[in-house]
């Protein structure tokens, strides 16, 4: 150990004590020379520079020739989860790594990257997420660069049970390709039950590159945390999800409507977990027994025959009936089921199904695997079963709430799925388990999955649109009270519908408190079955065309939550052609200024 007057002198007079110098010997007597080196310079820039400057000095000091980048096209958050993942494997490989959402990228800087990786979503049907609109057509437009020194893969994340199964994904692979880049691998296309499928990709992939990019790399370039910025997390995840209690269920609409509605108040606890509006809860459940039964007995299961199957890095070993309950996708048929048991049963029927996608995906869409087997019964093995049967996916629901009005509650707004098939009701896996089967004061399985696409403006005097029927209405109960948590001066307006005023108004009594304390401007409902003649939201709008008009004219943000197949995509058209009529536009140029409203975040989209 130095004496003290010997630090003095080492450490250059008064710039350290002997306690600083001390700690500065202890923490570096184990790096080698290089690391020394890279230390020293870093405290060399540290010293002149800023400490945003700093900060990034100091992961520039060891940067190795090559960075990998990696962009993901998201819109509710798997893209970013997958990609979120693959960098934290890179970087624990020694690799250094630009992690960015592809709406913050400059297509333009594509031709001096060399190597991208890219996780993308697909929006309703074969659509790039509204973060990738401008990344999209950037390359499938006459700007896009030769791009011969580029090396890139691809992960795809969708549904098989739509048409465009993987569609954006596909469009970047085979863009890329025809530009000129290689790829590293071969494009991985994803179903709802991606885990295991994007697991195996994220490893071959840095297992692939870790040699090339780590050449020059001395492996400790920091990950840099900017002043200003956070890295806190809840430890509560899709993979961890937190058991909360289920506080109330409460049906909201009439006794005599068509449909079962359920309000839904759920405890978050001490669970640390935090959301903003517009963000959704990711809900895991249970299958009602009486299905597994139904579907055992049409098996010539007994329930007790022992299966394993595989969940995460470990596999497990349980009972069927167990399985069938908590682990397995039975509400929600596959494709591949189908099309497994029409060879399976040899059934003529299915075939005949299964010869046509559209048919195929019709089929799927409206029966339970239960349905499937009993349509051609057969005994089959326990184990064969498990291993062409998806594993249950958590479903999204979007969050009703604003944590600044219900603290540590999260409320949301469920529409049972019910319908009769030969005699039986079938219900929705996560509706039914919410809204029929769970108790309360009983747990369920919960995360926050957060969506950066469905915000609310960042500037309060905003003027925002929301166009939200049926339980789309959701999102926009949380608007109100965010808005109104927040003092925000914005005028608001709602577009509600549904089939009958007095059965079907969902949360009236609020929309009307709001509507008399001025915090809501003014609301436009559309009930479909109180007149002769439907009457729809987009029929609403365009009745308002001028004024809905104006308000876009002075910079109001539009919002539209709900059914994605119909009255999202006829909304979508009489906004074209509200546009066209009142800003004496072409067809074409309403939907280029609704194009410029989703790139500026002014017209977003959360449908299902």
């Amino acid at each position: 150990m130095l004496s003290e007057q010997q630090s003095n002198q080492s450490a250059g007079g008064s710039a350290l004590d002997a306690n600083q110098l001390a700690q500065l010997q202890q923490a570096t007597q184990s790096y080698s020379p290089l690391q020394l080196a890279w230390a020293s310079g870093y405290l060399a820039a540290k010293s002149e520079m800023s400490p945003v400057a700093n900060a990034v000095a100091a992961a520039t000091q060891a940067a190795p020739a090559s960075t990998l980048t990696i962009l993901f096209a998201s819109q509710t958050g798997n893209a970013k989860g997958v990609a979120t993942q693959l960098a934290d494997q890179a970087k624990a490989a020694g690799i250094t790594v630009n992690l960015k959402n592809v709406a913050d990228f400059k297509a333009k800087s594509l031709k001096s990257e060399t190597h991208v990786l890219i996780v993308a979503s697909t929006n309703g049907e074969g659509e790039p997420p509204d973060d990738a609109i401008e990344f999209h057509e950037f390359l499938y437009s006459k700007k896009a660069p030769k791009l011969d020194g580029l090396k890139f893969s691809v992960l795809s994340l969708g549904d098989s049970s739509y048409e465009f199964f993987c569609q954006t994904g596909k469009d970047f692979d085979t863009r890329l390709a025809e530009l000129g880049a290689t790829r590293v691998t071969d494009r991985v296309d994803c179903d709802v039950d991606y885990d295991e499928e994007a697991k195996a990709w994220q490893l071959s992939i840095v297992e692939t590159l870790k040699d090339e990019l780590t050449a020059d790399n001395t492996a400790l370039a920091p990950v840099v945390q900017l002043p200003g910025t956070t890295a806190a997390a809840s430890v509560y995840t899709k993979q961890n999800p937190y058991v909360a209690e289920l506080l109330s269920s409460q049906k909201i609409t009439g006794r005599d409507s068509a449909k079962d509605v359920r309000h839904i108040e759920i405890d978050l606890g001490e669970s640390g977990l935090t959301y903003q509006v517009g963000d959704a809860l990711g809900v895991y459940f249970d299958n009602d027994k009486a299905l597994v039964e139904e579907l055992l007995t049409a098996l010539s299961l007994s329930g007790e025959e022992s299966v394993t199957l595989k969940k995460g890095d470990s596999t497990l070993e349980l009972s069927i009936k167990q399985a069938l309950v908590e682990e397995l996708e039975i509400t929600q048929t596959s494709l591949a089921f189908v099309e497994y048991w029409a060879e399976f049963s040899g059934s003529e029927a299915l075939q005949s199904v299964v010869a046509d996608k559209a048919t195929l995906r019709e089929y799927a869409a409206n029966h339970q695997v239960v349905d499937v087997v009993k349509s051609a019964p057969q005994a089959l093995d326990a184990q064969a079963l498990v291993d062409n049967l998806r594993k249950i996916t958590p479903r999204l629901y979007s969050i009703a709430s604003s944590q600044a009005e219900v603290e540590e509650e999260v409320h949301l707004t469920v529409g049972v799925v019910s319908y009769q098939f030969d005699e039986n009701e079938r219900l929705g896996g996560a509706s039914g388990f919410l809204g029929r089967r769970l108790e309360e004061g009983e747990n369920v399985r919960v995360f926050v999955e957060h969506n950066d696409n469905f915000r609310l403006p960042t500037n309060p005097e905003t003027p925002v649109i929301m166009i939200g029927p049926g339980t789309g209405v959701a999102p926009f109960r949380a608007f109100m009270q965010e808005r109104e948590a927040t003092d925000a001066s914005g005028d608001n307006w709602m577009f509600f519908g549904d089939q009958t005023f007095t059965q079907d108004f969902l949360y009236q009594v609020e929309w009307q408190n709001y509507l008399k304390s001025g915090l809501l401007t003014r609301m436009d409902v559309a009930f479909s079955r109180d007149q002769e003649q439907k009457v729809y939201v987009q029929h609403r709008l365009k009745e308002q065309a001028e004024e809905v008009y104006a308000w876009l004219e002075r910079g109001a943000h539009l919002y539209i939550c709900g059914d994605a197949n119909r009255m999202a995509k006829d909304v979508h058209q009489a906004l074209v052609d509200i546009i066209a009529e009142q800003g004496n536009k072409s067809e074409e140029q309403a939907e280029d200024y609704l194009k410029s409203l989703r790139s500026a975040k002014r017209y977003q989209k959360d449908v299902y």
